[in-house]
């Protein structure tokens, strides 16, 4: 009996181990998967963090994207334009910063729910750590390009490209995280 107990605990934590590199795997492929818009790019970098906050959890979620935000500061070219220190001097540097919080609280909704979410629930979710996304990306864009970078933007421009042109892509990514979410967790039963 605890020789059943100790190989179920085993499975899931090499599963965890393995979800966990793998969203960190795919965010960093997501960064190269992208639709060039002025000042911020469309990447599938969303879609990826998104579902690491619902797969993972809060904190797991979290932990991957940070770990994928780590790696491309110590120097691996995974983010979209390389890597580096010197890339938080880069004006999209705050939505990497934002997937981190926006996977935190994709996760932290998610796990509100007893059970397998409902699609309500996921969206939700989904749509907050969109918002939360965007929130630390134009706020960062509009402060590195207006205090640091000498390039001046004002509070339209930002909205504009760093929001509105986004957006709808952004929302549909949302909807299939959700999606794709709910189908996993039925056919692998790997919700917690």
């Amino acid at each position: 009996m605890m020789h059943q107990e100790a190989a179920g605990i085993m499975r899931n934590r090499t599963r965890d181990m393995v979800l966990f590199g793998l969203f960190t795997a795919l965010t960093a492929v997501g960064a190269f998967i992208r639709v060039p818009v002025p000042v911020c790019p469309f990447t599938l970098q969303l879609l990826f963090t998104t579902l690491a906050g619902l797969i993972l959890g809060s904190r797991r979620g979290a932990a991957s994207v940070a770990l994928y935000v780590a790696l491309g500061l110590i120097g691996v070219p995974v983010f979209t334009q390389g890597g580096g220190p010197g890339y938080v001097f880069q004006p999209t540097f705050g939505y990497l910063a934002g997937f981190i919080a926006g996977a935190w609280l994709t996760g932290k909704i998610r796990e509100g729910a007893a059970g397998l979410p409902s699609l309500p629930r996921l969206l939700a979710a989904n749509f907050a750590g969109l918002l939360v996304v965007y929130l630390f990306g134009m706020v960062y864009v509009y402060l590195i390009n207006n205090f640091y970078l000498g390039t001046p933007i004002g509070i339209w421009p930002v909205v504009l490209y760093c929001f509105l042109l986004a957006v709808p892509g952004d929302l549909c990514l949302c909807v299939l995280a959700a999606l794709l979410a709910r189908r996993l967790w039925r056919a692998e039963g790997i919700i917690r």
